[in-house]
């Protein structure tokens, strides 16, 4: 369709260069019920505007084939050259690769516009217990971008602290005072986005209950610390606390650390979210852990009266960053992500956490990715989409997660089998007009109503494309 007398503009940039009129309504960050959230690592920087430096890309300086440390590569097509890194090491089809640092504002709200425009409900934030102090000296400018972000796009989020690493003893009483920073400096307790249960923020903490380097060895102290978001703190910084937890904490086995006293910690978390990252490999794997793992897991949550959040992966593949084998696990063009969550509805979860929105590192992410060999940088091993032999859109996994959205959130049924194609037109790159003709708005500018049925207002000399 085109709209007389404008120039001709696609609506695919119109839609991500354009501001929204009126905002639409965001998703309800009052409950987990029905939340398919993904994991934020928003951990990637590179020098810009004199500052920062090149961090989770590389093991250091520019990126080369020898220090890369990532596996995978964004599609970084939908942004200008200000707001990438340009990499004199390397080349995408002979010309110079870009890099993004999430401490462009721009970079950090296009994904979460992304998250929006495919239907997932929102992020759990990663923040490192052991990089709290640098974040803090920084200014916080990448959690302070996803506040923005989600106020923008409606989406909910939380912060998920990661303990790896972290003193043991001292964690908890570096989280407890950075959460006393968050509600009181950043006002997060009364931000309309954050994420609550029961009226009360949600917290997540990831990492207790591990055998390796994860405090804290002792499960008591594990208790004391979730029982201070419960009711040793003043009121103000009480919480709901979901714990990540070791893929074998029910039965204190494979991962989880064996003292009994950790059945408590467990016991005394809102939410448990177990860790299934490598945990298992295809769709078999898969079909073996909701039967052994999954059903009884929930059984238990359910008899202490917790809720449970199951992880879900596409894949995984760290041969850069850990000299692991080149695409370790296999996505196998999406069925073994599909088969999770599938599964995990199945077996009665009521929400779902994706790892990872962005995590290249180890080959997790689910936003837009090279999708051919062709659309990553020239030199050095990369990771990409047709890895399986299938050809698909740089935004797969983007649909698949709102696929899986829509079963979560009852607007479709669970199926055995993935419900789109590849060669199906993108809700983004092929968008409907729903109102027309337009009306001139009083500042000159031309009205319509985007796929997403938000509002949004074009200069009149703008011509907008779409489907007929």
């Amino acid at each position: 369709m085109r709209i007389p007398g404008l120039c001709a503009m696609p609506l695919a940039l119109a839609v991500f260069i354009a501001h929204p009129a009126a905002s639409a309504a965001g998703v309800d960050a009052s409950s987990m019920n029905g939340k398919v959230l993904v994991g934020y690592q928003g951990w990637f920087d590179c020098p810009m505007g004199g500052a920062g430096s090149w961090i989770h890309w590389t093991r250091g300086g520019v990126p080369t084939a020898a220090n890369l440390t990532v596996d995978m590569y964004p599609d970084l097509r939908e942004f200008g050259g200000a707001d990438l890194c340009a990499s004199a090491g390397m080349t995408v089809g002979g010309k110079t690769a870009g890099f993004y640092s999430a401490r462009t504002s721009a970079v950090v709200d296009a994904h979460f516009r992304w998250m929006e425009a495919y239907g997932i409900d929102g992020a759990l934030v990663q923040r490192f217990v052991t990089e709290i102090a640098s974040k803090r000296r920084g200014g916080d400018i990448v959690l302070k971008n996803v506040m923005r972000a989600c106020a923008a796009s409606g989406r909910a989020w939380a912060v998920e602290y990661d303990v790896s690493g972290a003193p043991d003893p001292g964690f908890a009483a570096l989280i407890e005072e950075d959460w006393r920073y968050l509600v009181d400096s950043l006002g997060i307790g009364a931000d309309p986005r954050y994420l609550h249960e029961g009226g009360q923020p949600v917290i997540a903490a990831w990492g207790m209950g591990f055998t390796d380097a994860h405090p804290p060895a002792d499960p008591a102290a594990a208790t004391a610390f979730i029982r201070w978001f419960h009711a040793d703190a003043d009121a103000r910084y009480r919480a709901w606390f979901m714990g990540g937890a070791p893929a074998g904490w029910r039965r204190l086995e494979q991962d989880a650390r064996t003292d009994s006293g950790w059945k408590a910690v467990y016991a005394s978390m809102d939410a448990v979210q177990p860790w299934t990252v490598g945990r298992y490999v295809d769709i078999a794997g898969a079909d073996g852990y909701r039967q052994n793992s999954l059903a009884p897991d929930l059984a238990l949550a359910a008899a202490d009266g917790n809720a449970y959040c199951p992880v879900i992966f596409p894949g995984f593949s760290w041969k850069n960053l850990n000299a692991g084998p080149a695409n370790q696990i296999p996505r196998r063009g999406g069925r073994f992500l599909w088969r999770q969550a599938m599964n995990a509805k199945a077996a009665g979860a009521q929400s779902v956490k994706i790892a990872m929105f962005d995590e290249v590192d180890e080959g997790t992410a689910i936003f837009k990715l090279a999708p051919t060999r062709a659309d990553a940088p020239d030199q050095g091993y990369w990771l990409t989409l047709d890895a399986d032999g299938e050809a698909l859109p740089s935004d797969w996994y983007l649909r698949l997660a709102g696929e899986i959205a829509k079963v979560f959130h009852g607007q479709a049924p669970m199926a055995d089998s993935i419900p789109i194609k590849p060669t199906d037109p993108s809700p983004i790159h092929a968008p409907r007009v729903r109102a027309v003709p337009l009306r001139s708005a009083e500042n000159g500018r031309a009205e319509f109503f985007d796929f997403l049925g938000r509002r949004w207002a074009l200069p009149l000399q703008t011509e907008i494309e779409s489907p007929r």
